[in-house]
């Protein structure tokens, strides 16, 4: 046999087998790696590259020994899982390097981080005062996790007691032109209830490129054609603009009559109207 059909043919079992010990191994091999996942990775590419190329290797060796640290990887996960001793060992511990405001410079040194790479980790949070965090951990997978200051967080709706809805998965129901029949099920709805939506706004579904359906129910979808501009769902906000109108009508009412009963039936309705409006604002603002 040839030697470049050899490597071609090695290339492509290698490939494989490469996958197949990844998906055994997890996510873990493809996103933040400890030091043991980064070191295994290494060794088994290499190994991987070696047969590939060294045509006089035997390629069952080559298998063997990707499949044994593929083994390995996943043991040391297993026992990482049962022992903090021994994942403090393989991955690391996290370190603090700035507390009350205060860099800690030793702390920074045994990491092997400079300033630079420091602030370059807070600027990537949108941080760029260091007095402003309260507490800041160099992560054993190399990111950084921070707390600000109480004075310096972002102000969230708790903290002014505002009611706000509750948000739930969002589901996409199209794509590519195709009903995703699972998705539109999560969400509650049929495909007699999408094909209205789309006739509601002169679409087919061969013109929609992706279509999603939010918590409170309402259908989003992007076309093909990027210069046509879809409607955005209003049934939300017409339905507050309506219910306002009646609370103001019911106090119009109520300073138009003279009847003293009809007068307070009026404006109780109208007071209890609009503690509705006041609750649902954030469901049905849009």
């Amino acid at each position: 046999m040839p030697g470049w059909v050899a490597i071609i043919l090695r290339s492509l079992l290698f490939l494989i087998i490469l996958f197949l010990t990844t998906k055994m191994l997890g996510k873990k091999q493809i996103s933040e790696l400890s030091f043991f996942e980064y070191v295994s990775g290494i060794t088994i590419g290499s190994i991987a590259g070696e047969v590939i190329t060294g045509l006089e290797s035997n390629i069952i060796h080559g298998a063997l020994g990707i499949l044994s640290f593929g083994l390995l990887t996943l043991l040391v996960d297993f026992f990482s899982l049962k022992s903090k001793s021994f994942r403090d060992i393989v991955e690391g511990r996290g370190t603090v390097i700035i507390k009350d405001g205060k860099i800690l410079e030793d702390n920074l040194k045994k990491e092997k981080y400079t300033i630079d790479e420091m602030s370059a980790l807070l600027r990537a949070k949108d941080i760029f005062k260091t007095a402003d965090v309260e507490f800041a951990v160099l992560e054993p997978r190399g990111t950084l996790s921070v707390l600000l200051k109480k004075e310096n967080q972002p102000l969230t709706p708790k903290d002014i007691n505002m009611i706000v809805a509750q948000e739930k998965e969002t589901q996409t129901v199209i794509m590519d032109g195709s009903i995703l029949d699972e998705a539109l099920r999560s969400s509650g709805k049929s495909r007699g209830w999408l094909y209205t939506e789309l006739e509601k706004n002169n679409l087919t579904l061969e013109n929609v490129f992706f279509g999603q359906i939010d918590s409170y129910g309402e259908l989003t979808v992007d076309i093909y054609d990027d210069k046509i501009k879809t409607p955005t769902p209003q049934v939300r906000p017409l339905l507050l603009g309506t219910m306002k109108k009646c609370q103001a009508d019911l106090e119009s009412f109520s300073l138009e009559t003279d009847n003293e009963s009809a007068q307070c039936m009026y404006q109780n309705n109208a007071a209890k109207l609009e503690e509705i409006i006041i609750n649902l604002t954030p469901y049905l603002k849009g």
